[in-house]
């Protein structure tokens, strides 16, 4: 869930987003159930790797899940007991930025029943408002 290659190492601190909207995305296939963020933030990749984990065990391994999001942004830091200077610090960990009203997760190939409760374990792994839809 992390680039293989970026352009440079180390990135700036990302800056806050806009943070909560109304409008969300529709969803152009039918028998298709998405996650739908409701507010902007950063997600890492052991967020949405724990999510899919849930919903992968939930439905039993039936149907297609997409990831939409890619955790392409590095974050830095440097050790507490560290002096000033000396530059920047290894990479931490990976985060993906998303948006308001912009889909998380697709689930494709799945009945409501089975669909609606694996969204919703999975939803409860990340840390920002959602919403699921369903067609």
């Amino acid at each position: 869930l992390q680039p293989k290659k970026t352009k440079y190492k180390k990135y700036f601190k990302p800056r806050a987003l806009p943070k909560i909207t109304t409008k969300t995305q529709k969803l152009s296939e039918p028998g298709c159930f998405a996650i739908i963020s409701l507010e902007s933030g950063y997600i890492n990749v052991q967020q949405l790797e724990a999510a899919r984990q849930n919903i992968r065990r939930k439905i039993k391994r039936e149907g297609k899940l997409e990831i939409l999001p890619l955790a392409d942004k590095a974050i830095s830091n440097k050790p507490t007991s560290a002096r000033m200077g000396k530059g920047k610090g290894k990479v931490n960990h990976w985060v993906a930025p998303i948006l308001a009203g912009k889909p998380l997760l697709l689930l494709h190939g799945i009945n409501k029943e089975q669909g609606l409760p694996a969204l919703k374990a999975g939803a409860n792994k990340l840390p920002l408002k959602i919403k699921i839809l369903d067609l």
